[in-house]
């Protein structure tokens, strides 16, 4: 998710108005909502100064508005926490260990998420299994979604042809 976005998502969640929030930063009043509008669609990118201002204002962390970078700790629980906004991550115990899931109801979004790594957990159990190699797993998991013969992922205007295209190619998709 973009900067954009989740400025968005915190203001709403602020009851703030684009105006209210681009007066709050510092923007004059008579432009402060075009200025606000500009960062939420992506036209601009705010830079870092702005960026922690806003994310004051929000009462957020930088980072939980910044794109996370998964490569640090922090990065990676802020990428979490958005999955959490808008897909319904949720967190919980089972057995002892901290596990993560998903829920279904939160939404369309959720539901395919939920699709995907349940198409994920099918390749796991597999390589467990040893029904698939290590190289056959790396290979679906670094090429996703090409692979992937659980879900309909090509954009074919008629749904007729693709669904018979994907009959066609069924048996040599998992070649």
């Amino acid at each position: 998710m973009a900067i954009g976005e989740r400025i968005h998502f915190f203001r709403i969640m602020r009851g703030m108005t684009q105006k209210y929030l681009g007066m709050t930063v510092g923007f004059p009043e008579k432009s402060a909502d075009v200025r606000l509008a500009q960062y939420e669609t992506g036209s601009r990118k705010p830079k870092a100064e702005l960026t922690a201002a806003l994310a004051q204002i929000l009462n957020v962390s930088p980072q939980a508005l910044d794109i996370p970078d998964i490569d640090s700790y922090i990065g990676l629980m802020h990428t979490l926490f958005v999955l959490e906004d808008i897909y319904g991550l949720t967190i919980s115990e089972a057995d002892g260990e901290v596990c993560l899931k998903i829920n279904k109801d939160k939404g369309k979004d959720a539901a395919e998420l939920l699709k995907m790594l349940s198409a994920w957990k099918e390749q796991a159990d597999r390589l467990s299994a040893k029904e698939i190699s290590r190289e056959d797993y790396d290979q679906w998991r670094y090429n996703y979604p090409k692979f992937d013969t659980t879900q309909n992922w090509a954009n074919i205007p008629s749904q007729a042809l693709s669904n018979s295209l994907v009959e066609a190619f069924k048996d040599k998709l998992k070649d």
